[in-house]
């Protein structure tokens, strides 16, 4: 939990801020995770506003970053992320990752808006985190500000509502574009992820826009809140803000 200290004495908002477990990837091989911008950026701008903010894991236990997503790490990919390298240097907020809750042992009503965070491991994850997908749906039917960025929106692709329909039919959204796929599958020499969200989101009739190559981009359609990639932690934020209203 975190709470800025220059607030009122009213109750600060709690959000939910949802990262994968660790993982391997079946197309590249290797270790993955989530990315630490993601995470980093949004918490910030969280606690800025004076939020509590819970990090939670749909298994519980220990995460860990993707590792081109940390500042410290030898490939020098996010050597510029001072934000992350602030989060890393910070023994408390670290802890934080040691040991998450599940989300099996959280309630939707506990919270009020949940956002969950990209990174490689959620293709290979959250496709099969029912729990994820039940708690996306929980929230967005309570008209609760329901976020998900990069590679963590295709955790959406499988939320069922009540009456049957998808959560993103008709929906306009974005999360990690085709042209993104592209510049990482030409980077690694091979296809990286296993499957392409942007076809998946439109073949489920959503209206998928993007905000270029590697924008920050963020988009707000009623209750449901989407951001395009690692760069737009903290615009996806600043609309779960809005929509708060405090």
């Amino acid at each position: 939990m975190s709470a800025n200290l220059n607030t009122t004495g009213t109750t600060p908002k709690r959000i939910l801020l949802v990262v994968a477990n660790p993982s391997t990837s079946t197309t590249v091989g290797g270790p993955v995770g989530f990315w630490a911008s993601e995470l980093t950026h949004a918490y910030l701008a969280f606690t800025e506003a004076g939020y509590d903010i819970t990090i939670a894991s749909p298994e519980g236990g220990p995460v860990q970053f993707d590792a081109w997503s940390d500042p410290r790490d030898e490939s020098g990919y996010s050597a510029d992320d001072l934000i992350s390298m602030g989060f890393i240097h910070t023994p408390s907020l670290m802890a934080l990752l040691d040991d998450t809750p599940s989300l099996h042992d959280l309630d939707s009503d506990d919270f009020d808006a949940i956002v969950v965070a990209g990174g490689q491991s959620p293709m290979f994850t959250f496709p099969t985190a029912t729990h994820l997908h039940d708690l996306l749906a929980a929230f967005y039917e309570a008209e609760k500000p329901t976020a998900a960025l990069c590679h963590g929106t295709c955790a959406l692709l499988h939320v069922t509502l009540s009456d049957g329909s998808r959560l993103i039919e008709g929906k306009t959204m974005t999360g990690f574009a085709n042209v993104e796929e592209d510049f990482a599958d030409d980077y690694v020499g091979q296809p990286v992820m296993p499957f392409r969200i942007e076809d998946e989101a439109k073949a489920l009739g959503a209206n998928f826009i993007t905000g270029g190559l590697f924008k920050p981009f963020a988009v707000r359609d009623g209750h449901l809140i989407t951001g395009q990639q690692q760069y737009s932690g903290r615009t996806t934020a600043n609309l779960v803000i809005e929509a708060l209203g405090v």
